[in-house]
């Protein structure tokens, strides 16, 4: 019995994620075992991720080599013929192969191939000796589109990982950057079988010491993506500084996912891109930050959406309360009419109006506290905070990326501590009326703010992945939330948001009514003190059903108005309609040529 004790320790200590087991059929209590594991002959294989619309976006596949002489010289001129390449273009993917001019890589420098150069080569094989060519699986990306989403295999990625731990900046990217790779590595690996017989001296089997394992093939990943839609969004921000995350609202599944200044997707694990991924790591404007779930900005303006839903839900206003332009609150950047309502207040995203509505919601003061108005003022912040952290702010979504950031909301604590005094006033935290100051949200927050609008109050979480295999997305995905503002108080913003997209609106240019769309939408203009303000914008389309949501920030882009509402109507009309209106195609053509300048 003391022998049966040992092999329940010994397989819980040797196989952790199975579940240690032994069974006592014909054993001998006098006769010794030993515990052993077989490994099934089959290997499975890694699996594929397609779009939501089932192309294959990437696969383990034959990749083609060919080895340049480690030294030089070599004619280009002669090679490219020899590849159907000009010569720019092999001198191009020689530097882009380099980690740095002038480097000698110890194995030589790699070019991929396709399969029609790789017949060019081996019908000239004779003369040129000096090539070498190889071939070997890997992870082959049929797109360019969708980097920070696919990500990379550790394994693939060893190269970039050694230049990224030469740089400050890359070790901060190198646990970040893996994408659904990554996040599902072991679904898409599969795993292979074992058994776990108990064996006497003679070799019979008496029972088994632990659960076998069975064998499980590597999983596809059916992605929410549309890879036309993804490709077509990229186009727009192109070298731009910002994302762009559009998703339907109904499932919580996004559609596109951008992180600006993009770079192909192959780029990070591709054996002849070391010269493209040293400039990536050390480019100024961080392109390789995986931007919608790891960088947390202040939303400006369109947080106007969240404070009005809380002054409602509060009581604190009504949809037909009106403010008056006051100027010495804050400034307003724009010349308009009184707003008279709710409904003009978002139509014009005015400031003072904004300030107001807050201000009715801190500086309220119960009969309880009616002499301790700073306790008052701390309750209305924490209540404040409570139902603006309802939407999904200030904690992790739960996407299916690495890393993913919670952005923030402040608390009464915080201020006491940064105003040093509980008595701080309304005064002193007002820029939270008008989305500045230490609010902080992501890009999948401000995406999902807008999905919980077009809603009307609940959300399922965003998500990346809408099948595994034969089967759903992981069940979590599957939970709807709901906020704390009731559906009413919802409903009371739509008429604004469709009015910003309308005549005299803040975003009028950006409608879509001339091909019988209408868009609700929120523009916003944050204020950044070292350099131009940034551009946002947050909207759903069609107003009345919903089928897709966006969120687009541009980093120092000026007005949202003008700079981050078109991209997003643009994709919206990709979406549901396929193709751009002509009306619309110069503008198009004009914010495309802008990105690919940047």
């Amino acid at each position: 019995m003391r022998l049966l004790a040992l092999l329940v320790g010994l397989a819980a200590c040797s196989s952790p994620d199975q579940s240690a087991e032994v069974s006592t059929q014909d054993q001998d209590v006098r006769v010794r075992y030993t515990a052993r594991r077989v490994v099934l002959p089959q290997e499975p294989q890694r699996a594929r991720l397609l779009d939501r619309n089932d192309s294959v976006l990437v696969a383990t596949r034959l990749q083609f080599l060919l080895q340049l002489p480690r030294r030089p010289p070599l004619d280009t001129l002669k090679l490219g013929l020899l590849l159907g390449w000009d010569s720019t273009t092999v001198r191009r993917r020689i530097r882009e192969a380099l980690p740095y001019t002038g480097a000698r890589p110890s194995n030589g420098v790699q070019l991929r191939l396709t399969a029609a150069e790789v017949a060019r080569v081996r019908q000239d094989s004779a003369a040129w000796p000096m090539l070498t060519l190889s071939q070997r699986r890997q992870r082959v990306y049929t797109t360019p589109a969708g980097a920070p989403v696919l990500g990379y295999t550790y394994a693939e990625a060893q190269p970039f990982l050694r230049q990224a731990r030469r740089t400050s900046r890359g070790r901060f990217y190198r646990l970040r950057n893996g994408g659904l790779e990554t996040y599902y590595n072991g679904l898409l690996n599969g795993h292979r079988g074992y058994l776990h017989p108990l064996v006497d001296k003679q070799g019979r089997q008496h029972g088994s010491w632990a659960k076998d394992t069975l064998f499980q093939q590597g999983q596809d990943l059916h992605l929410t993506l549309d890879v036309k839609l993804q490709a077509y969004a990229e186009k727009l921000l192109g070298g731009r500084r910002g994302y762009l995350v559009a998703l339907d609202p109904r499932t919580g599944e996004i559609l596109a996912y951008v992180s600006a200044p993009v770079y192909p997707a192959a780029t990070i694990t591709s054996p002849d891109q070391a010269g493209v991924r040293a400039e990536l790591l050390e480019h100024e404007d961080m392109p390789l930050l995986n931007r919608p779930a790891m960088l947390a900005n202040p939303p400006g303006s369109v947080f106007k959406l969240v404070n009005a839903a809380i002054a409602l839900q509060l009581g604190a206003i009504r949809p037909g309360t009106g403010f008056r332009c006051d100027q010495s609150l804050v400034s307003c950047v724009h010349d308009h009419p009184k707003a008279s309502s709710l409904t003009a207040g978002l139509k014009y995203s005015c400031n003072p109006y904004f300030y107001q509505v807050l201000q009715n919601v801190i500086n309220h003061v119960p009969d309880s506290l009616v002499q301790d108005t700073v306790a008052a003022r701390h309750l209305n912040l924490a209540q404040w905070r409570r139902y603006a952290r309802s939407f999904g702010l200030d904690s992790v979504l739960g996407v299916d990326v690495p890393r993913e950031a919670p952005g923030f909301l402040p608390t009464p604590a915080y201020y006491d501590k940064a105003r040093r005094t509980r008595a701080w006033t309304y005064r002193s935290i007002y820029s939270l009326s008008i989305g500045q100051g230490e609010i902080n949200l992501t890009g999948l927050q401000m995406a999902n703010m807008a999905a919980i609008i077009a809603n009307r109050g609940w959300y399922y979480p965003p998500h990346l992945v809408r099948g595994i295999g034969a089967g759903g997305p992981l069940a979590r995905f599957t939970r709807k939330h709901r906020t704390l503002i009731d559906s009413t108080n919802f409903a009371a913003l739509i008429p604004g948001m469709i009015a910003v997209m309308q005549r005299g609106g803040t975003a009028d240019a950006s409608s879509l009514a001339d091909v019988g769309i209408t868009v609700a939408g929120k523009t916003g203009t944050v204020e950044n003190d070292e350099g131009d303000d940034h551009a946002a914008f947050v909207g759903f389309a069609p107003a009345d059903h919903p089928k897709i949501a966006v969120a687009v920030y541009l980093e120092n882009a000026g007005f949202g108005a003008t700079a981050a509402a078109p991209c997003a109507v643009l994709v919206m009309e990709k979406h549901l309609r396929g193709y751009i209106a002509p009306k619309r195609k110069r503008w198009e053509k004009r914010i495309m040529n802008r990105a690919r300048q940047d």
